[in-house]
């Protein structure tokens, strides 16, 4: 149950994007608009005191979480309605027995069918995994150790380390082999370091957990309880040797390149050599070492534990990795901890939806062909287009105005937003997935050749130029982002629909729901983070030294900001784990604002009829694509891991650093919704 599992299923982490803006000529601003919905509000509480909860308190209580999920709102209502959209045709292709062979189609369907087939799944146990299981087993010594792990790596088995392709920091135009941290089951390494009483019982639950899925295995319960410990022991010195979530977001201290003399001096009990052999690339002689401290430790705990103690970490890895493919006694464990327990999810999302996401993970461009075929046009990926230049243009006047900025890091600044890439809607070329093999057999095999497949794809990068046309989403996925190494801001098909852009709402509420992510995807390239990469992706300084000290001054401010949120009882928001996010938040807002005058300037604003001004639907417009209800179990999560805040506090934090918010809606010092010490950066 690693954190990449269970949070990839709750697409709340980042900005999106949407079909049009309007523009001249719009048919939105032409025919008879739809008023902002009244029933969303809240009008027992003032817009200047809570502007979270007077913009979608009505929402909010006309739409609590469904029992299969953690958490309710816009991101998650898009993706529901995309699965919608696609289970017939999964569906379809599951029956089809005449699909050419080695064709998508025949690929998509196969996988699907294999998974659906529940009947055979639960006859089949954990047999899919014996051969995996038994080669761990056979291991004789800890000098083997690198073997499994390769293998186990392959199959997209989290453990000790991370290993697979990436840009190379200081030239993006190469791609290099990295390892970095991980090989823990709890979400973060906090999780195992904290001493309140809250985090020794979750443990406990983890330590129970594992036994119950061992014995599932056939193990007795003494062995089961004995190895579960062992488990919690091994992973918590891994822990304490990682960096924390924080201290990750600094990319200048994730540089190590180190040949192989090197890496054998990092770890003289784990061999590199036999490592990439088994990985299939025996020609590697360098990799990146992201974080050389987490490795000493791992190397420790390799010298200091027995034998026995890693099989039985590596035994539980596989399990907790493969266990959704598996009969449905492990699959309901795994979701009493891993869902119920760590996010407050009340039950299972019903099979079509797991296997569609299965689909989506292992096959996604092949689906996503048919996806964007049926449902995403040519004409939207243009007007997106325009919508992105729209955003740039607005920032572009910004910087030359900014007051604590100098001239040549202005000039810089204007160089990277104009080497900024984009990317819309899907790619303009397909992966291909000739070398996958698919069949009808066990579901779980089909999910293990998938993912050697795109370890395999990812692997094979290293020592060949980066390839900027590639993506890394499905096309489908309602989520967008920015890549510092490579520069560029990626918008899915599977966003760029309402409720995020709606035609029969007019360009104020428009622009304030999308503008304002289409805008946060943009900022990202000059947040805390992505500041720190240039125009081509390399990382490297390019402010002025008092002109960075002023950007991370004002950073700070919004750290401190939100470090003062609280999300329940003593636990506050980690300011400087969200700091990046919450900039963006704040960039994109002012972004997409001086768009929307920019707009105006030339087409005047429509009335709607709902009896609020055209900035105040703008920040209506904003403010609904973050009414989200979330459960206490979640939201715990989320502010122990995530560098998003909670959707609440991305509503109210950055509007209140905003003097057009208060003008809009007539907030005065003194009120909550006005800070005394303003944050502004963009």
């Amino acid at each position: 149950m690693t954190i990449r599992r269970f949070l990839a299923i709750f697409v709340l982490l980042a900005g999106a994007g949407a079909l049009y803006m309007g523009g001249s000529g719009s048919s939105a601003q032409d025919a008879m608009l739809r008023p902002y919905d009244s029933t969303n509000l809240d009008k027992t509480c003032k817009a200047c005191d809570d502007f979270a909860q007077f913009a979608g308190g009505g929402w909010q209580k006309n739409h609590p979480v469904p029992s299969e999920y953690p958490l309710w709102g816009s991101f998650l209502i898009v993706a529901d309605e995309n699965q919608e959209k696609m289970r017939a045709i999964l569906e379809a292709a599951a029956t089809n027995n005449q699909a050419t062979s080695g064709s998508n189609e025949q690929k998509i369907g196969d996988f699907y069918a294999s998974c659906m087939d529940s009947t055979a799944i639960d006859g089949q146990g954990a047999k899919p995994l014996e051969n995996a299981l038994r080669a761990i087993t056979a291991i004789r010594s800890k000098d083997e150790l690198p073997w499994p792990v390769a293998q186990l790596h392959a199959w997209h088995v989290p453990v000790l380390f991370d290993f697979g392709s990436a840009p190379d920091f200081k030239d993006s135009s190469k791609i290099i082999a990295e390892a970095d941290q991980s090989g823990l089951g709890l979400p973060d390494r906090d999780y195992y370091t904290r001493t309140d009483e809250e985090s020794k019982a979750l443990r406990e639950k983890y330590v129970a957990h594992i036994t119950k899925m061992f014995k599932l295995l056939g193990d007795s319960a003494e062995k089961a309880g004995a190895d579960a410990k062992a488990v919690l022991e091994i992973e918590t010195r891994l822990a304490g040797a990682s960096m924390t979530n924080v201290e990750l977001r600094n990319p200048d201290t994730q540089y190590h390149v180190l040949d192989l003399s090197g890496l054998t001096s990092l770890t003289p009990h784990f061999s590199w050599k036999a490592y990439f052999k088994a990985a299939g690339h025996p020609e590697f002689t360098s990799i990146n070492v992201a974080q050389p401290g987490f490795f000493k430790g791992m190397d420790a705990q390799i010298a200091a534990r027995s034998l026995d103690d890693w099989k039985a970490y590596l035994r539980w890895h596989l399990l907790d990795r493969m266990a959704p493919a598996l009969a449905s006694s492990f699959v309901a464990e795994d979701f009493d901890f891993s869902q119920k327990t760590l996010t407050g999810a009340k039950e299972i999302q019903p099979r079509w939806k797991r296997c569609f996401r299965s689909v989506d993970r292992d096959l996604g461009e092949a689906l996503g062909q048919i996806y964007v075929k049926k449902y995403f046009s040519p004409d939207a990926k243009a007007r997106m287009l325009d919508m992105v230049h729209n955003l740039t243009a607005a920032l572009r006047q910004d910087i030359p105005t900014l007051d604590w900025m100098g001239p040549e890091t202005k000039q810089a600044a204007i160089a990277k937003l104009d080497a900024f890439g984009v990317k819309i809607g899907y790619p303009d070329k397909w992966r291909d997935y000739s070398a996958l093999s698919v069949d009808r057999g066990p579901y779980a095999l089909n999910a293990m050749r998938a993912a050697a497949f795109d370890t395999a794809r990812d692997l094979n990068k290293v020592g060949k130029p980066r390839d900027l046309s590639e993506w890394n989403i499905t096309p489908i996925t309602v989520d967008a982002f920015y890549s510092g190494q490579r520069n560029e801001i990626v918008f899915p098909a599977g966003i760029l629909q309402p409720p995020f852009f709606d035609t029969q709402r007019d360009d104020a509420y428009n622009y304030g729901a999308i503008g304002a992510v289409i805008g946060h995807e943009i900022t990202h390239g000059f947040d805390d983070e992505g500041a720190k990469f240039d125009p081509k992706g390399n990382l490297r300084n390019w402010w002025a030294p008092e002109d960075l000290k002023n950007f991370q001054e004002r950073g700070q401010c919004v750290a401190d900001q939100f470090s003062g949120y609280v999300v329940a009882d003593d636990l506050h928001e980690n300011g400087k784990l969200v700091e990046g996010e919450s900039i963006a938040d704040l960039g994109g807002l002012a972004i997409a604002y001086a768009a929307y005058q920019n707009h105006i300037a030339s087409q005047p604003p429509a009335d709607d009829g709902s009896g609020f001004t055209p900035e105040q639907r703008f920040f209506l417009g904003y403010a609904q694509v973050w009414a989200f209800t979330v459960r206490p179990e979640f939201a715990k999560l989320m502010a122990n891991t995530n560098p998003h805040a909670l959707p609440r506090f991305r509503t109210n934090g950055p509007l209140s650093n905003m003097a057009e918010f208060a003008k809009a809606f007539g907030c005065k010092k003194g009120d909550p919704m006005v800070r005394e010490k303003v944050c502004k950066i963009w």
